[in-house]
């Protein structure tokens, strides 16, 4: 018996049933072969010494294509594993998942890993790598599976081995002696690996993240293709971990985070200048691109998040509370149990329907591009906490756009336009555009679902801009765009979105009135371009390594003396300053002038005036700028007119201009 293999050329070629994947690349292509190390059978990747049983589309899988990437660190982590019970028998071993930029591997043993272990684990890694011992699969039986692991004293794998489905089968995979449970699939043999290899990090968890159980000892590790590949990326968390926003934020005096408010943001005075001045900038980029802006409340009732379908999908990201709080003579629990409950909103788009309900809308009033700088509440995780870049409270520069269908188009258009202007404006000009569509689960009919892609496709082909397809990761309720810029070291920031939702119009019953006369449902685009401020602001702090545009910065210009008798002079330059609109500091400390230009520097001040006797006789000032050598003496007014320009907002300088 024989079955029909097509190739991606569209060729196909018989080959006997049960040949695997191997013997097909190496009849194909001996050079191709040498460097295949697993395959795509009719889509699905999978082990090339899988036997192909009926007819199907092939695909090879070469170790320098992006697709391998995911298999090398699999790889890499069973080969962690088998190093750590080289080393350390008496581990046991659980799970180790591929996760983005690298993988881990929990174990189990009575001392935690420390990161002294790290280069002892590399070096035996390294030598598992060399031996290049074949990755083979085998299928065992429930009972033979937990039989084995639990000799060895595997109890962790025997808890896994029961919680595997039983319509599953057990897979094993060996290489050479050591062996594991795994889903597959896998390359060749440990040598595709490769050296290109780093153990990171040594870090605590909890067995299945449940903090009832046993503490693990985690090793974080990386791999690429190359080592070229390895050190950009190591390079690039140097950088990452140099420009880290919370620790900027300390040494920058922004903002800070406590205990007491998790996942809140206590804004210091500097910080929030920086928070001020961002959303000043949008704000007048949103009204000039004829949004209105509204506000909403923070507090609603269960009843009116049950309508929208938040309270059946989203509940457990709510904060909840009950719309009646006894008073403190009261004695008992304050939730009764009687009372309604109400919820801190966390999103804007229910509330702007309601404000779209209040009177009659017609077809002539559409679009209305309805915007809200609104404060939002969502109760991540603890663990998922981190700065401001995932927080529990929020502000979005958040707007929906209710258009009729023939809209779609025009308004996605002019979004998409805006969206770079600002993110030019905001110094990112890599931005890669992803069309998510329909999810294997999906509400509405196939008909619509058509139309509203097409729509969203057709949008983005008029302006111009390239962009991929993110086959089936759209929303539950219609297609959505994402916008993914790339930050000074080359981190991928997804913050832009918009969403076409024809549901909750749906749900909370908007319309408005056709040319027809009839009631008709508003299209409803939930678009954001910066997202959460705090996020772009965390975004931002990093990709600039604290020194941003003069427009941002918290001080944009420090007056510095070097004697005391330009005191008076320096003071007199400030007030000019301020009164310019620009945010000025003096300082007139008795320090020498090294020191002060040195501490400012670090506060990473775009700009100082340096003055003494001299310049306080002649009108003049010394100018220093950050991140340069030497500086140059003009005339006080010549400078305060050049910062002036310099220190306007993009958007503010081109209507100057």
């Amino acid at each position: 018996m024989s079955i029909k293999v097509t190739f991606p050329d569209g060729a196909v070629r018989e080959f006997p049933r049960g040949t695997t994947g191997t013997t097909v690349v190496e009849d194909i292509s001996k050079s191709l072969a040498k460097k295949t190390v697993a395959m795509r059978w009719n889509g699905v990747l999978t082990d090339l010494s899988d036997a192909l049983e009926d007819d199907g589309k092939i695909e090879f899988v070469t170790r320098d294509q992006p697709a391998a990437l995911e298999l090398i660190r699999h790889d890499a982590a069973h080969v962690l594993a088998e190093a750590v019970q080289e080393l350390w028998p008496s581990t046991q071993v659980t799970i180790g998942p591929v996760i983005e930029n690298g993988f881990y591997y929990d174990f189990a043993r009575e001392t935690p890993f420390s990161e002294d272990d790290l280069r002892a684990i590399e070096k035996k890694m390294s030598e598992i790598i060399e031996r290049g011992a074949a990755f083979t699969k085998e299928i065992w039986t429930r009972d033979e599976a937990k039989k084995v692991f639990a000799a060895k004293g595997e109890n962790f794998k025997v808890e896994l081995v029961d919680a595997i489905p039983a319509d599953q089968s057990i897979k094993i995979y060996k290489q050479g002696q050591w062996f594991d449970l795994c889903r597959g699939p896998h390359m060749r043999t440990t040598k595709d690996v490769g050296q290109a290899f780093k153990l990171t990090k040594v870090a605590g968890a909890y067995w299945r993240g449940d903090s009832n159980n046993p503490v693990l000892s985690r090793i974080y590790g990386t791999a690429f293709a190359t080592k070229e590949e390895l050190d950009a990326y190591l390079h690039m968390m140097e950088e990452a971990e140099k420009r880290d926003h919370r620790k900027l934020g300390r040494e920058l005096d922004l903002f800070h985070l406590q205990e007491e408010a998790q996942g809140s943001v206590f804004w210091h005075p500097k910080g929030f200048t920086i928070y001020n001045q961002m959303e000043a900038y949008i704000r007048r980029r949103l009204n000039s691109s004829g949004y209105v802006e509204v506000k909403t409340p923070q507090l609603m009732s269960s009843k009116f998040w049950e309508a929208s379908g938040h309270w059946g999908k989203y509940r457990e990201n709510m904060f909840v509370v009950p719309d009646e709080v006894p008073g403190t003579e009261e004695e008992g629990p304050v939730l009764s149990g009687k009372s309604d409950l109400m919820a801190l909103k966390p999103m804007n788009c229910p509330a702007h329907i309601q404000i779209f309900n209040q009177g009659i809308k017609s077809y002539r009033d559409l679009p209305i591009r309805m915007a809200e700088f609104g404060c939002c509440h969502r109760n991540e995780a603890h663990g998922a906490l981190h700065g401001l870049m995932r927080v529990r409270q929020m502000t979005q520069d958040d707007a929906h756009i209710f258009c009729r269908e023939d809209q779609i188009q025009a308004e996605t258009e002019h979004f998409v336009h805006l969206l770079y202007s600002v993110y030019q404006d905001m110094g990112f000009d890599q931005i890669v555009i992803k069309l998510a569509t329909r999810p294997e689960k999906f509400g509405g009919t196939i008909e619509r679902w058509d139309a509203a892609e097409k729509a969203l496709g057709d949008a983005l082909r008029a302006t111009g801009y390239d962009f991929e397809i993110a086959e089936g990761e759209g929303a539950f309720y219609a297609p959505k765009l994402e916008f993914h810029l790339k930050d000074a070291i080359g981190r991928s920031w997804q913050c832009g979105t918009l969403q076409l939702d024809y549901v909750l119009p749906e749900r909370l019953d908007a319309s408005y009135v056709a040319e027809d006369g009839s009631r008709q449902r508003p299209v409803m685009l939930h678009r954001a371009i910066l997202g959460s401020l705090e996020r772009f602001i965390g975004m931002m702090l990093e990709s600039y390594a604290g020194r941003l545009p003069a427009w941002l910065a918290p001080t944009q210009v420090v007056v510095a003396t070097i004697v005391s008798e330009a005191d008076g002079y320096a003071e007199k330059l400030v007030k000019q300053l301020r009164a310019a609109g620009i945010r000025a500091e003096l300082d007139a400390r008795n320090e020498k002038i090294n020191y002060k230009v040195r501490e400012h520097s670090m506060q990473k001040v775009p700009l100082m005036f340096v003055v003494g006797k001299r310049e306080a006789e002649e009108g003049t000032v010394s100018v220093r700028r950050l991140g340069t050598e030497g500086q140059k003496v003009v005339p006080s007014m010549d400078a305060i007119v050049e910062l002036m320009t310099e220190a306007q907002a993009p958007d503010l300088k081109r209507a100057a201009a």
